[in-house]
């Protein structure tokens, strides 16, 4: 926790208020506001590939959401007993314990020695182990194994994304409004799971667990490395999908008050959810006669194992289970939201022809489509494995090297006072020094401490006792790089590409910004943004284009509307 509130107080908010003024000033998405500099237009190409990756994988988790939602509308739970066909003969359920405490033997308990069951907790599998490993997933031997595609999984990854596709039907204007519901009603289920948990016996320990630092594991780059990509993903820095929606802001809009009121409320929602889970978990540890730290689970093996499991001691566990599975798409679904959204604005933006505007649904369904295709290998019996590499290589550390390029492109390839003169011209007054400080060097350093720290402190990835082979972290490091790669490769194209005699001309050519960059209507362009006054006809002088290359723009007084490459965002602007 102290490693989170660091990285929360020094990276993450400061870079959340970063990337919302970049996209509220320039009106555009994750490319098209690095007119700025156009050579570092690699970065919103790093994170396209970034939310492309998430949001192949993200939906996956949102589908087995559903499935154990829809598993969860039954009398008994599923994973309750170990009198399934799917369970092994190692199969100890926490409530078959208790029925021995009744008289009752299970035929999947020989010997009905309580103790003895207790004991080997650490060694048990429990039902809802067996349920998520032997019959949703039908796990395989390796992840190069892929078996046969879940057809139950299946179906449900073409619900989940026929629910992301017609929320974003109509782009920001119908996800806007379920977002209301999607952002809203998950606190409710967490007050109703918080006050359940505290009121059960052992909830007590199980929070102390959560809150007793253990101050041995603060010298460990891995901490702090969790530490700030929890952070980023919580956030969402580095996705492109801040940027993408505060381009839809007003221009005005204070989005200094924004990035501080979300950034704190979104933190302090994870550490609420803390409480609910620990509460349950110590509940579960207590019932068990163990410590907490055995029952504790992280990853997939926490929302599909540990709290399942902990749901079905409790009284009408379905009703539990079902408010749980549906927090849990709800809070998918936003995230999900804003991973497609910034794809289709970002292809949008780019193409930014009048046909693309007005087909911008099929651009939505195209991209959704395109999503659902890629994740079905994911949905096969290796599919755990690949989710796995995907989270722990595709979005990690990657995340904070584009972070920490932006920050240097922003402050120092095209000028920190610059920035700060445009915050203060969008907002009124310039950012605070706080966050001057946190852009210009404290944000970069400790993120480039910590990379540092995390490459010397690397271990490979596994998954339970499965040890991923060389090959598929080899796969693992590709993906990452993939995004990273994005920056020097675009860069490389733009200075072949601009004008210049020598190198260094080309490379001050291709890093100063634009034409075109600056706010996006004509009446917040004031100051240096400010259009040329042409001379008149009547001066004897030949009038020139101020874009040559946008020649074609209506003549003033013309009633054809000014459309934004977000498509609705100027609207109601008149040239």
């Amino acid at each position: 926790m102290f490693p989170y509130f660091i990285m929360l107080i020094f990276c993450g908010i400061p870079l959340f208020f970063m990337e919302l003024s970049f996209g509220q000033f320039a009106s555009q998405g994750c490319l098209g506001v690095w007119r700025i500099s156009p050579m570092f237009k690699g970065v919103g190409y790093g994170m396209m590939v970034v939310s492309t990756y998430i949001g192949i994988y993200y939906n996956v988790v949102i589908c087995i959401a559903f499935y154990y939602f829809f598993s969860s509308m039954t009398n008994v739970l599923p994973w309750t007993y170990c009198n399934n066909p799917w369970n092994s003969p190692d199969c100890a359920g926490v409530l078959d314990a208790t029925n021995l405490t009744n008289g009752s033997q299970p035929a999947s308990l020989p010997g009905g020695n309580l103790s003895h069951l207790l004991n080997r907790t650490l060694q048990r599998t429990s039902p809802s182990e067996e349920y998520w490993r032997l019959y949703v997933l039908k796990l395989s031997d390796d992840i190069g194994n892929f078996g046969e595609v879940r057809l139950p999984l299946l179906g449900c990854l073409c619900v989940s994304w026929v629910v992301v596709f017609l929320c974003l039907i109509r782009g920001v204007k119908s996800s806007g409004k379920v977002v209301y519901f999607t952002a809203t009603f998950p606190y409710v289920v967490l007050t109703i799971l918080f006050v359940r948990g505290v009121t059960l016996e052992g909830a007590f320990t199980g929070i102390m667990y959560y809150l007793t630092p253990q101050w041995d594991k603060i010298l460990e780059a891995k901490v702090w490395g969790d530490a700030a990509s929890q952070i980023f993903y919580s956030l969402g820095c580095a996705w492109g999908g801040l940027i993408t929606m505060a381009s839809y802001n007003k221009f005005h809009n204070n989005c200094y008050r924004d990035s501080v009121i979300i950034s704190i409320t979104n933190c302090a929602t994870s550490v609420y959810a803390g409480f609910v889970i620990f509460s349950i978990l110590g509940f579960m540890a207590n019932h068990l006669g163990v410590d907490v730290s055995r029952v504790a689970d992280h990853g997939p093996g926490l929302a599909f194992v540990a709290y399942p499991e902990a749901l079905t001691l409790l009284p009408i566990s379905p009703l539990w289970s079902l408010l749980f599975f549906f927090m849990l798409i709800l809070l998918g679904l936003g995230t999900q939201f804003c991973l497609l959204e910034t794809l289709v604005t970002a292809i949008v933006d780019e193409v930014g022809n009048e046909w693309i505007l007005q087909k911008k649904t099929y651009v939505t369904l195209g991209v959704a489509v395109a999503g659902f295709l890629l994740g079905i290998p994911l949905t096969s019996q290796a599919g755990i494995y690949w989710l796995l590499l995907m989270d722990n290589y595709a979005a990690s550390f990657s995340l904070v090297v584009i972070s920490c390029i932006m920050c240097v492109s922003i402050m120092y390839i095209y000028g920190h006072q610059n920035y700060f003169q445009d915050i203060k011209m969008m907002l009124g007054f310039p950012p605070p020094f706080f966050f001057q400080i946190c852009w210009r060097f404290v944000s970069p350093a400790i993120i480039f401490f910590i990379l540092i720290f995390t490459v010397i402190q690397y271990r490979p990835i596994t998954y339970n006792h499965y040890q991923y082979p060389g090959w598929a972290v080899a796969i693992g490091f590709l993906m990452a790089l993939s995004s990273v790669i994005c920056i020097p490769l675009y860069a490389l194209f733009q200075l072949c590409r601009t004008d210049g005699d020598t190198l260094l001309q080309r490379l001050k050519n291709a890093t100063k910004p634009s034409r075109d960059w600056g706010p996006a209507l004509l009446e917040h362009r004031t100051g240096r943004y400010a259009p040329i006054m042409l001379p008149s006809p009547e001066d004897g002088l030949e009038v020139q284009p101020l874009h040559p290359d946008k020649a074609q723009l209506p003549l003033v007084g013309s009633s054809i509307p000014l459309v934004g490459s977000n498509g609705s965002r100027l609207q109601d602007s008149r040239i």
